[in-house]
This record gives C-alpha cells, structure tokens and sequence, in this order.
C-alpha cells in the first residue's frame, strides 16, 4: 500500500505546469505561486538515494528560487530523511495517512439545509476556496492563481466538491481530490468555517468526494487527518490508518 501511495504522489507532482525531474526526486513546481505547500518534492519509489542526489535536488529547488521542501511516505525512501538532515533539512511535521475503499466507505447523509455539488464556474470555485481558506486560517480570500488550478484540477480528472447552504446559496465549505494514478488518488483541503462545524459538513463532503472518486473507477482513496478530532470524522465514514508521512523542508 504504501507504495501505491507514494507513486499516486509522484504522478501528481508530475502533473504540475512545471514539474522537475532531478534524479530520484520529482519537483512538482507552479509557476503561479511559490507557496511551500504547492511547490514541493517527492522521492520515486526503488531509485537509489544518496547526499549528492540530495545537493542536485537542492540545486533544482534553488534555481526555481523555491524553499527545498519534501513529503512522502516514510517506508518507501528508507535512508533519505537522515540525508536530508545532514544536509540542513528540518522536519516539519510527521503525519498518519489513511486509506479507504469502496468496501469501507460509509456515506452519511447530507445535513439539512445544504446542498453538495461541484463548483462550475469560476464564481464557484472563488467561493469555495475563500470558505476553505477561512476554515483553515480564519481569513476569506481566493487568488486568481488559486482558482486558476481548482479548474485545472477539474479538467484533468479531479474532483471537487463545495457544501453549499440552500437558504443563501453560500458556500459552507468544500474539499478535492487529484486525479487518480493507477487507481489511487488523494483527498484534501476539507475544511469547514467555524460557522458551519459541528454539522457533519466535513463527513459529508468527504464522503461525496470519495463516493465519486469511487464512481469514477478509483481503487483507493487516502487522505492525513489534521488531528484526533479530524482522524475520527474520516473513520466513521470509512477511513483506516495505513502509514507514515513525513513533511520535511530546508530553511
């Protein structure tokens, strides 16, 4: 599994406008934004691992004027993180990662009052990311550049999907997943304001991308819980730890 994981990574990264390849690493770089979470690295599953492989990754990042920065699954890279940190790498975070299938998946019903679709316009998209970014740090907004790759994201397979109330037509929040890769795709950016929680929104609209993931013929979809809180809406509705990931970056 954690292999089929760690290539779905590989495959999107490789699908970003500008990907890099330098040596055992894919760099996924978008020439919109130089935001760290957009632009980052990933190691190919099987290809050997070495400092100067590390340096020539570093090298890539640095001629793009991108921090270095990596995530993957830990069990498919066995020696690169302690490269890493000899080279000034600092790690970030370390992350659970969960699968579910369509034998697992539990879909609950989609609270009164709103309504689940995919954004389609524009228009949409702008306010299903200002809702996912409030969610997330409190603050409105959605950039051109960030509605600009929700619809590419969509034209190439992905998949979104906006809470929206009835009463107002307001977006409640929203999530996405890439498109799959041998199967498997990820799910992310769910996320809810604090004027909508506490509903089943998150479930629900986790749920629904999952669901059409699976119509769409996917095998597996994984996602990382944010927390305990969000680790336990993601396995009611059928989600399983599987594995580790590591978020790791050079200042």
């Amino acid at each position: 599994m954690d292999a089929r994981i760690q290539n779905s990574v590989v495959a999107n990264l490789s699908g970003r406008p500008a990907p890099i390849h330098s040596g055992p690493f894919v760099l996924g770089i978008d020439l919109g934004t130089d935001s760290p979470g957009i632009n980052y690295a990933t190691p190919i599953p099987g290809q050997p691992l070495s400092a100067a492989g590390v340096a020539a990754m570093v090298a890539a990042f640095r001629a793009q004027n991108r921090q270095p920065r990596l995530e993957y699954v830990v069990s498919t890279a066995p020696g690169l993180e302690a490269l890493l940190l000899a080279a000034g790498f600092e790690v970030e975070e370390r992350h659970d990662y969960l699968t579910c299938s369509p034998e697992t998946l539990s879909i609950p019903p989609t609270p009164d009052g709103f309504a689940l679709r995919a954004p389609s316009t524009d228009a949409d998209r702008a306010a299903m990311i200002a809702a996912q970014h409030l969610g997330f740090a409190g603050v409105a907004e959605a950039a051109p550049d960030q509605v600009a790759r929700m619809s590419r994201l969509q034209s190439r397979g992905g998949i979104a999907v906006m809470a929206v109330e009835t009463a107002t037509g307001g977006c409640a929040g929203g999530g996405q997943a890439v498109p799959p890769h041998d199967g498997v795709s990820e799910v992310a950016g769910i996320a809810v304001p604090s004027a909508y929680r506490r509903r089943g929104l998150a479930a629900a609209v986790t749920a629904d991308i999952t669901a059409r993931l699976f119509a769409a013929k996917a095998e597996i979809a994984w996602l990382e819980a944010s927390g305990p809180d969000s680790g336990r809406i993601y396995e009611r509705i059928g989600y399983r730890p599987a594995g580790k990931r590591l978020y790791i970056s050079q200042p």
